[in-house]
């Protein structure tokens, strides 16, 4: 760069053009087509700004740059002719001449705009210090930055060649910001020039979409990533892919010893727990693929996997399915990945997804080392199918009591079909929702899939009409608790049961649990199992058939402590854990939860008459042998069973809400299944099981919080390692069903029938405090009481094999059959003994939640006059009443003197009545003692005449329960 270029991006002072000793600054002509090279756009520099040297100044003179002839002339603007001496400079054509030294500049007339300077003007001097305005909009420029050097004035003199240095300067120096204009518009003349700092890229103006702009900034580290994904995906497939065994391994897995499990009872105290059962020794016989039959193998596949011989060793929307769903939707294996599983106890993992993957890699190896016929006949020789069987033929030995190669095609499909489930159908009776399953879901699924294949592929399956003609087949009867009491056979079958089902997430099978050795810990007492069978010995002699249901839960835990099983195992479901019938009143609580959280208080009033029609029903409801019992609250509802108000509570909230709450509260909701869903659910119709009751009653007793129904307590494998089950949250931590006042109100309700309703024969002998409700269907189809106290639950069932046989006893007519009078007797007998030793402990205060309502219904002006006529208003005052204490009227002369009777609770029979000083305390209580008997209680009189609220009620005839016909 030039001297005279770097004085000028340093905003330094020119000299004027003109001999080196003319005068300064104003000397020499100026071109009429811009400033002289080195110049401001804005004019020649004004005396007294800051840069540059002056002569005088203490510095010496520069000498100018030479130049050529042609070039000085051109600088005078003369167009090479000398102007002589004292000769003014001719002024080109149109430009304004400027006034000489001295002369009076022009006034601007008031108003007027100042003129923007025309391109050669002189640029008007600004005050000393004044640095100038700023256009609007334009960034200040530091006073050191560079300049521009102006644009190029218009002109008719010759371009001096200087002009093309200072342009390609100002193009050098980028492109001007926008919005700051020429340095004449700008208004900056006087200082030094140059173009200014040039952008870099970034700051560059992008027009381009927000995504275009994403895009090509992502791209690049998008790509790497994808690439270092690829790599790494490739080496882990290669590492995995190594350590996965083989089919070397096949052989010494086989060989593996199994171990059985072992089930303890609960432990008592700091004692260790003892061995209550195993689930038996397992036996496995191999055989080769020729020796099964091809109907077995068709029925296996029919059941399991209809393609295997098409298909790849993994299912690749199986498996997108299970990590989708982290396992929850299932993992869809293939026959493979099952073997695979079978034989490999490594894939034993905690976490779904890494079992998953293990399976996946020994299946895509085994796959490419196995032909299918082989990967079938390893599977066959490996799966467990129940009742201590490992492999096809010893299932068939333990089902049928035959060898493989003698099954029949029914026989073949069934055991593939049960390989899924194998311990819910050891037993030759199966509970309700097994033989549902088994009968209406899997059997049809298996025989539409066998006359699939045989359309596919002729030579597999069978045609249609023979798969659908293919039956059940028998079996022989299996009890591996044979030798010992029948209750040994039900826990055994109840606890593994349970841990298929709440240790899935594990991993857990019927096979692990037959094979692995695994110790289970249980809350079975085995006290209270022995109570629990021994309680029915108070009802009189029944049918073989009668179902005798009971189970007992702490509210605390939720843990199972007994349950009544029935006598055989091998030929009778559980009659407590499986067996369901219909609920009866005993489903009333549910209807009272849910209307006390739907602000309906106790003290609400219904029309208890008797019938009553409802618009969502065709026939007139009834109660208990026709009974009115006229305006009812809902505690009297509750004690005495009156059905039309939980009718009424049910029509206007919704049966939807009542099995809600219901299942919520520990019903299983495949129960509420089981009947039409409408406004007599409130009666019972749906069926439900002893376990599903007191389940949900112990959530009322704990305040509202519902943990699961468990007998499980821990579960061990055979290193010793604790397996979490899948709802160890839910039983830590419980779930809030309903809050602790409507609980304490359910409960409170539910006191009612104890003391003064139909459940009297439920109270315990120590006088301690029971809650419970009775029930009983239509026909004394069944029979319940359901009750607890606040440290525990029990549930009493009575029914028939047959759902549609009446309960029959000895000695006793069947419209004497209620809840109140058999199912009360055996839960009073049970607890009796369950609850010896335990301290006695009260149940909460009713809180009396929600408002006072009235549904009772508006009695109708009649259309015709009455005969008799009203009295006419008396013209004297009437006498004033006497005074009731118990209601005292302010504005009653005869109340001055009398004092009000104390408040009471319409139950506190201690309040109304007062205390007996004279007996001992336990005999104060509502449900004294035996020696206590001849103690009046609520509801007695020492007269003898009824003296309860509402007048003691025959328990058997108001307990009675009328449930309307399905069909109605």
């Amino acid at each position: 760069m030039s001297t005279e270029r770097r004085r000028n991006a340093d905003g330094g002072r020119r000299r004027a053009e003109g001999p080196g000793d003319g005068p300064r600054g104003d000397g020499g002509r100026r071109r009429a087509d811009g400033p002289p090279p080195g110049d401001q756009a804005g004019g020649r520099r004004r005396s007294g700004s800051g840069g540059g040297a002056r002569r005088g100044d203490g510095g010496a003179e520069r000498p100018r740059r030479p130049r050529p002839p042609e070039n000085e002339a051109r600088s005078e603007g003369q167009g090479g002719r000398r102007r002589a001496e004292g000769e003014r400079p001719r002024r080109p054509e149109g430009e304004r001449r400027r006034p000489e030294d001295g002369d009076r500049p022009r006034r601007r007339p008031e108003g007027d705009r100042p003129r923007r300077p025309e391109d050669g003007d002189r640029p008007r001097r600004r005050p000393e210090g004044d640095r100038g305005g700023r256009p609007e909009g334009q960034r200040r420029r530091p006073d050191d930055e560079a300049r521009s050097g102006g644009r190029r004035r218009a002109g008719n003199g010759p371009r001096d060649p200087r002009d093309r240095d200072r342009e390609h300067g100002s193009r050098s120096e980028g492109r001007r910001a926008a919005g700051r204009g020429t340095r004449a518009a700008a208004g900056s003349g006087g200082r030094g020039g140059g173009g200014g700092r040039r952008r870099s890229r970034d700051e560059e103006p992008d027009d381009r979409p927000w995504y275009k702009r994403f895009f090509a900034k992502a791209w690049k580290p998008a790509l790497v990533a994808f690439g270092l994904m690829v790599i790494g995906g490739v080496g882990a497939f290669a590492v995995l892919y190594a350590q996965a065994p083989d089919r070397d391994d096949l052989d010494t897995r086989a060989e593996n010893d199994m171990s059985a499990t072992q089930i303890m009872w609960a432990a008592e105290g700091d004692a260790n727990p003892e061995v209550a059962v195993t689930t038996g020794d397992v036996t496995r016989i191999a055989v080769d693929y020729e020796d099964i039959p091809p109907e077995v193998i068709d029925g296996v596949l029919a059941a399991e996997q209809r393609t295997f011989f098409d298909d790849p060793g993994i299912s690749l929307t199986g498996i997108g399915r299970a990590i989708l769903s982290r396992g929850e939707a299932g993992g869809g294996s293939t026959i493979t990945q099952q073997m695979a599983r079978n034989y490999y106890s490594n894939l034993d993992s905690d976490d779904r997804i890494v079992r998953k993957i293990r399976e996946i890699f020994i299946s895509i190896k085994l796959g490419q080392q196995l032909e299918h016929e082989e990967i079938l006949e390893a599977y066959l020789n490996s799966i467990y199918f129940g009742r201590g069987a490992s492999g096809i033929e010893m299932a068939s030995q333990r089902y049928f009591d035959k060898s493989v190669s003698e099954l029949n095609a029914e026989e073949g499909a069934f055991l593939g079909l049960i390989i899924q489930m194998p311990s819910n159908f050891e037993g030759n009776e199966m509970g309700d929702w097994t033989k549902t399953y088994l009968e209406d879901e899997r059997w049809p699924y298996l025989q539409n899939q066998l006359a699939l294949m045989n359309e596919e592929n002729p030579d597999r399956g069978m045609p249609r009409a023979e798969a659908e003609a293919l039956q059940i087949p028998e079996r022989i009867s299996y009890d591996p608790t044979s030798e010992v009491e029948p209750k040994f056979g039900y826990v055994r079958n109840a606890v593994i049961q349970e841990i298929t089902e709440r240790y899935s997430d594990a991993g857990i099978t019927d096979a692990t649990i037959a094979t692995q050795g695994l110790v289970v810990e249980t809350s079975l007492d085995p006290a209270l199992m022995d109570a629990a069978t021994g309680a029915f010995d108070v009802l009189p002699g029944t049918p073989d058939d009668t179902m005798l249901g009971l189970t007992a839960v702490d509210p605390a835990t939720g843990q199972i402590v007994a349950f009544h099983g029935g006598p055989d195992v091998s030929a009778v479901v559980n009659n407590s854990l499986e067996h369901r019938t219909q609920a009866g009143s005993s489903y009333k609580p549910y209807v009272l939860a849910t209307a006390l959280s739907n602000d309906i208080s106790l003290r609400s009033m219904f029309d208890g008459d008797s019938p009553q029609e409802f618009p969502e029903l065709e026939s007139p409801v009834q109660n208990a042998n026709g009974v009115s019992h006229g305006p009812v609250d809902l505690i009297r509802s509750t004690a005495d069973s009156v059905n039309t108000p939980f009718v009424e509570i049910t029509s206007r909230l919704g049966a939807a809400a009542v099995d809600e709450t219901a299942v919520a509260a520990g019903v299983d909701e495949d129960q509420i299944t089981t009947s039409v869903q409408g406004p007599l659910v409130a009666l019972g119709t749906h069926q439900v099981t002893a376990l599903d009751q007191a389940s949900a009653y112990a959530t009322f007793a704990a305040g509202g919080l519902h943990r699961p129904a468990h007998m499980v307590t821990e579960l061990r494998r055979a290193d010793g390692t604790v397996v979490e089950p899948n709802d160890a949250t839910e039983i830590e931590q419980g779930t809030q069903v309903v809050s602790s006042e409507v609980a304490a109100d359910v409960t409170y309700a539910m006191t009612q029938v104890v003391e003064a309703g139909g459940g009297t024969n439920a109270a315990l002998p120590d006088g301690r405090p029971v809650a419970g409700k009775t029930g009983t269907s239509s026909n004394a189809v069944s029979a319940w009481f359901v009750g607890y106290t606040p440290q525990l639950v029990a549930a009493v069932g009575l029914s028939r094999g047959d759902a549609n046989l009446s309960l029959e006893f000895e000695g006793q007519p069947q419209d004497e059959i209620f809840g109140g009078s058999t199912s009360a007797n055996v839960w009073k007998e049970f607890m009796t003994t369950a609850v010896e030793g335990m301290p006695v402990e009260q149940f909460p205060q009713p809180a009396y939640v929600g408002a006072d309502q009235s549904f009772l219904p508006t009695p109708s002006p009649s259309d015709e006059p009455s005969e008799e006529e009203s009295e006419e208003p008396s013209d004297e005052p009437s006498e004033d009443p006497p005074c009731d204490p118990s209601a005292i009227d302010e504005n009653n002369p005869n109340c001055e003197d009398v004092e009000p009777s104390p408040e009471c609770e319409r139950w506190d029979w201690e309040c109304q009545n007062g205390e007996n000083p004279d007996l001992p305390e336990e005999c104060n209580g509502p449900n004294p003692p035996e020696n206590c008997q001849e103690t009046p209680g609520p509801g007695d009189d020492p007269s003898g005449e009824d003296n309860f609220p509402w007048g003691r009620s025959n328990t058997t005839e108001n307990n009675r329960m009328i449930v309307l016909g399905r069909d109605e």
